[in-house]
């Protein structure tokens, strides 16, 4: 049965050293599941992700990594990663080792990596400073043209974890909105974790059957976790919590502070409706200040099919 409490799927999938991908550009970005890595103590990660904003700063707080590979690095519009910063300067809680690429290198390792390929070819590096510190981006000749392109090794990270709208309970899982890499990794990872606002009737998703961007049979665990996503967004369901991501900027300049916020919204909690219902608590205006608005598509008439 593919249908998971997150507790459940997180113990059952996601080891200690393992390499962990939690993706998702800006939006389906799956706190809940960060969050429940956090509380059952997993070490060593190789946290994986091309935007590696506060849900990992959170997770290299509370010492869950040893490495992160990454693209872009910062908390969106607002500035530095603290926890980061002080991990990677001062081995507080921990030494974190970084290797970085732009953002094509990293899609071109996870598209490698699907695709089941020694290496993926870019062009974007020449000429630039990256290689000189990251020894696994390397130049080779083209066996056509004959002249030097760059190129990366794949990336297949022991677990993903992907947040949607909705899903059916066989895992066929679909997504609108602003889309990052998710297909990509869950085709290049060892096991995959979907986390959803609804699951659904199989016959919600055969209606729409161009929203699946994954498969089912990709999937190991599927989980129901409304506002899993929180404070980032998930299309039509909430918005982003803008006002969390300047909070947390205050917050995680003191290690101290920092911890104290793990205590007392990771750690205190028991799960993610409980996270739900205190920050309701906190902020009874929450649903009604996040609510997405309406704007529906138009209908498409897909005729008859077998």
């Amino acid at each position: 049965m593919k249908i998971a409490t997150l507790h459940d799927a997180i113990a059952d999938h996601v080891h200690d050293g393992d390499m962990l991908a939690i993706e998702g550009f800006t939006a389906f970005i799956c706190f809940a599941a960060a969050h429940e890595i956090i509380r059952q103590g997993r070490r060593d990660l190789v946290l994986v992700r091309m935007t590696p904003d506060l849900i990992y700063d959170q997770m290299i707080a509370a010492g869950c990594a040893r490495k992160m590979v990454f693209s872009y690095l910062g908390n969106p519009g607002v500035g530095s990663l603290h926890c980061v910063r002080r991990a990677v300067e001062k081995g507080i809680p921990r030494p974190l080792e970084v290797e970085e690429y732009s953002h094509f290198g990293m899609v071109s390792r996870y598209m490698a990596g699907a695709a089941d390929l020694p290496f993926f070819p870019l062009r974007s590096y020449m000429g630039a400073d990256q290689p000189k510190v990251n020894p696994h981006i390397q130049f080779v000749e083209s066996p056509f043209e004959g002249d030097v392109v760059a190129v990366v090794p794949p990336l297949n990270p022991d677990v993903a974890i992907i947040h949607a709208q909705r899903a059916d309970p066989s895992g066929d899982t679909q997504i609108w909105g602003l889309l990052g890499v998710q297909k990509e990794v869950a085709f290049a990872a060892k096991r995959v974790i979907v986390v959803v606002e609804e699951i659904v009737d199989e016959s919600v998703i055969r209606s729409d059957p161009n929203r699946t961007v994954i498969p089912g049979l990709l999937v190991d665990a599927l989980v129901h976790e409304p506002w899993g996503a929180h404070p980032s967004y998930a299309q039509g369901y909430y918005d982003r919590d803008n006002q969390f991501y300047l909070e947390w900027d205050r917050i995680s300049r003191d290690e101290a502070e920092t911890q104290a916020w793990l205590d007392e919204w990771v750690y205190g909690v028991e799960d993610r409706a409980s996270y739900l219902r205190k920050l309701e608590g906190q902020d009874p205006t929450l649903q009604q200040r996040l609510a997405p608005g309406e704007a529906l598509s138009q209908p498409v008439n897909y005729g008859i099919y077998g």
